[in-house]
């Protein structure tokens, strides 16, 4: 028998999402066979999948080891990398990082593990914050992500209640973000919020926008202000009130302005000449307009994040 103690960073979850992060070996038809068998117990009481964990409650596994000799590839992985991150601010609760374009978040299909979540990791390893030895469940992790080829800023969380705060507040619309965008063309108007109806194909990852409700589309809503002009191209400052797939790109080309170095939704052979490889958008300031509810993150309500016009590669075409 085994006996797994709750600590701070595991409790507020079920569990069965704690079991499934801290005994990775357990399949999933097993472990909720094991729940109803009684061979994984709460505090030596039968336990049902939805129980919630408190800090100091015990489970009690009586299954084979094996279940539990799965090495974890962070811990020889994070020893061997030199954290490269520009922090753009950090407390005991969340960092802000400004991720550069190209950069890539997460570990990808191409098996990619040297990542902007592995190098997050391996900084608060050495400054002794983290130590994936000392947790069962837990991994700092992303809030928010931004394409691999966008830069700008992505919130991290380095405790469990604080991922678990801000993943509320993200999902109940509590975070402004605003963008800088470079586009062909000059809108018709200096400032606008306009709305439309996106449409995601998994099998292209690309989007389809429509100007008119139709079945499988959702409405996305995107404001716009121009900040300057030159030799017939634009820089905005972009307002997401929706966070659709590729929204702004998109929508930003289904009104004739798409990005510079846009493939995707626009034509950039000859914006590629000029020196833009990629989109020119970045993910440029938020503003955490929280309600105070008593969570752990309270304290950020009303605080606002950017950064300089400078950290933008492609501003000092216009400005």
């Amino acid at each position: 028998m085994k006996i797994l103690t709750i600590g701070q960073n595991d409790a507020g979850q079920r569990i069965d999402k704690f079991l499934s992060k801290a005994v990775k070996g357990l399949p999933q038809s097993l472990l909720y066979k094991f729940l109803r068998t009684k061979k994984i117990k709460l505090n030596r009481k039968r336990a049902e999948p939805s129980d919630m964990l408190n800090v100091g409650d015990e489970i009690q596994l009586f299954i084979k080891d094996e279940f539990f000799d799965t090495p974890d590839k962070d811990e020889t992985a994070l020893s061997s990398i030199k954290p490269k991150l520009d922090i753009v601010f950090e407390n005991k609760d969340i960092i802000l990082i400004n991720k550069r374009p190209g950069v890539v978040v997460h570990e990808d299909d191409e098996g990619r593990d040297n990542t902007l979540v592995m190098h997050l990791k391996a900084y608060l390893l050495q400054k002794g914050e983290y130590d994936p030895k000392n947790e069962q469940s837990f991994a700092p992790a992303l809030c928010n992500r931004i394409d691999r080829n966008t830069g700008g800023i992505v919130i991290a969380a380095k405790n469990a209640a604080a991922l678990r705060d801000m993943n509320e507040r993200i999902r109940s619309g509590q975070i402004s973000k605003y963008y800088l965008c470079a586009v062909h063309g000059v809108p018709a108007r200096p400032s606008a919020k306009l709305c439309a109806y996106l449409r995601k194909d998994e099998r292209t990852n690309s989007v389809d926008v429509s100007d008119t409700p139709r079945p499988g589309y959702k409405e996305i809503i995107t404001g716009y202000r121009l900040l300057g002009s030159r030799e017939g191209d634009s820089l905005l400052e972009i307002r997401l009130y929706t966070g659709r797939t590729h929204q702004i790109r998109a929508h930003m080309a289904h009104i004739g302005l798409s990005l510079l170095g846009e493939g995707k939704y626009g034509v950039n052979r000859d914006d590629r000449k000029r020196g833009y490889r990629h989109q020119a958008l970045y993910s440029y300031k938020l503003r955490f307009d929280f309600d105070k509810t008593g969570d752990v993150l309270d304290y950020l309500a009303g605080r606002e994040f950017s950064l300089s016009y400078d950290d933008v590669w492609f501003v000092k075409d216009f400005i």
